[in-house]
């Protein structure tokens, strides 16, 4: 390999670069966007209500989601009394997790410079930072539907046949992926599956990637279960989960639809400069494949069927959001590695190709650095967290001086998280309490204005939110000591 693919100094400052982008990209963490307001509510009524396999939103709609994150981020809480980072950390360490295993496995199967450029496609993108710490399932999910791909991956490269650990391995595995979003993770990794079998059977030489049958149906048995106590036991779970949540997705009267072309163009933005040199090198082998004398191998067919199976079945899917195709990136990532591999072993292209992966690494770390950047810029112009710090302030009076404290529902969805509260009052409900001495003080939304001064007898404004774009601002309401 060229030096600069094969320096380990290289390779640690690549990796630095991009832990770092991981860790800053969405600084300054706020729960505005997203609905990460609605993922972070879980885990924190998991801890302060005890509702541990059913939860709701914060304004006490039903959760959507089966519970394997929020649980983590319950334990992470308990371990850390830090609730920011008990909501982070899953996402965030699912990121890194996925970092070591991709650069490991790329390594492993095609050498130190293969494993460089996919550790590089994986970081330094559009969408892997971005995600990397946002309060959502995207990046868990992309790790576990990543480790079952991965495990069949091995298992054709090796040649091996499925044994029963390896089976229990893949149940574990899939049921993982259903308590994290439920069946969608078939969509990632089942037509990979089937269009491998169809053309390994067609030649019948390549290695067996079926595990059998029990693994796929024991682990949705699990999240049926899950979905049927639901609708025993949640007043709602029908409606919003399985109507709305899950068929609501096939349809186009709940959810908006896009057109099937949608994903691809994202793709090919939000993963550059690696989608550009996928399709380059695609083309590279195309034409000279007589003169390379190069075939195809079983598990870069495996690679190629998994990851352009995931994204044609996502696009069939009328709902669409760009963070969902995020989990065909990885074995994107990989077959980036495959071909950078191919390409060097044909000793006369060695030097053709080098430059452009120089180029790729150059403009990659340019372009997610420059968005990463942008990124913090632009929020820090906004004040997008104006909401997050007129909490903590709020918290820290309210502990100093003993308030029992409230606040009024209002759109943000993320101000009862930053107020540490298990749900908004309606305005009548809060005057009620108000004068019945039950609160000391109230935290209200001024959009649209009330006469709050007049409503609270003996209340006096001590705090007022800055203003955020797009943000209302929030008023702190106390007793007055006159």
């Amino acid at each position: 390999m060229p030096e600069l693919l094969d320096s380990p100094v290289w390779r640690r400052i690549v990796l630095a670069f991009i832990v770092l982008l991981f860790a800053i990209t969405n600084l300054p963490w706020t729960l505005d966007d997203y609905d990460q307001a609605k993922q972070a509510y879980t885990s924190f009524e998991m801890v302060r209500q005890g509702h541990w396999l059913y939860q709701h939103t914060p304004n006490e709609n039903v959760a959507t989601k089966p519970p394997l994150i929020g649980w983590i981020s319950a334990a992470i809480f308990e371990v850390t009394r830090w609730w920011e980072g008990a909501w982070r950390l899953p996402s965030l360490g699912a990121a890194l997790l996925l970092l070591w295993l991709i650069a490991r496995d790329a390594a492993a199967a095609y050498g130190g410079g293969a494993g460089l450029i996919a550790l590089s496609a994986f970081g330094l993108n559009l969408l892997s930072p971005r995600l990397a710490t946002l309060v959502r399932t995207d990046m868990p999910l992309a790790l576990v539907t990543y480790l079952i791909g991965a495990q069949i991956w091995w298992k054709i490269r090796r040649a091996e046949i499925w044994t029963a650990r390896d089976r229990w391995l893949a149940f574990l595995l899939l049921t993982a992926a259903m308590l994290i979003k439920g069946p969608i993770v078939y969509a990632f990794v089942l037509p990979g599956l089937i269009v491998y079998e169809m053309l390994r059977r067609r030649k019948g030489v390549a290695p067996a990637a079926w595990s059998g049958w029990w693994p796929w149906i024991f682990s949705l048995a699990v999240f049926l279960l899950w979905v049927w106590g639901g609708v025993v036991r949640q007043p709602g779970f029908y409606e919003s989960v399985v109507v709305r949540e899950f068929a609501g997705r096939f349809t186009e009267t709940f959810h908006k639809p896009q057109p099937f072309y949608f994903y691809l163009p994202h793709l090919l933005h939000k993963f550059l400069p690696w989608s550009a040199l996928l399709i380059g090198l695609a083309i590279f082998f195309w034409r000279r494949r007589e003169q390379l004398s190069l075939r195809m191998q079983p598990d870069t067919v495996w690679l190629v069927c998994w990851s352009i199976g995931g994204l044609i079945l996502m696009s069939l899917i009328p709902s669409k959001r760009v963070d969902r195709i995020f989990p065909v990136v990885p074995p994107l990532c990989l077959l980036a590695g495959a071909q950078v591999a191919a390409a060097f072993r044909a000793e006369r292209w060695r030097k053709s190709v080098a430059p452009w992966l120089r180029y790729a690494l150059v403009f990659a770390c340019l372009f997610t650095g420059g968005y990463a950047a942008w990124k913090i810029g632009s929020a820090g112009r906004e004040n997008s967290d104006v909401l997050a710090r007129f909490s903590a302030k709020v918290r820290r009076e309210a502990v100093q001086h003993h308030w029992r404290y409230e606040v009024v529902g209002g759109r943000e969805e993320g101000m009862l998280l930053y107020l540490r509260r298990d749900h908004f009052l309606l305005p009548n409900d809060a005057v009620e309490q108000w004068k019945s001495g039950r609160l000391d003080a109230l935290v209200v939304r001024d959009e649209p204005a009330q006469p709050w001064l007049e409503m609270l007898t003996g209340a006096e404004l001590r705090l007022v939110s800055g203003q955020g774009k797009g943000l209302p601002r929030y008023s702190l309401f106390v007793r007055s000591r006159r």
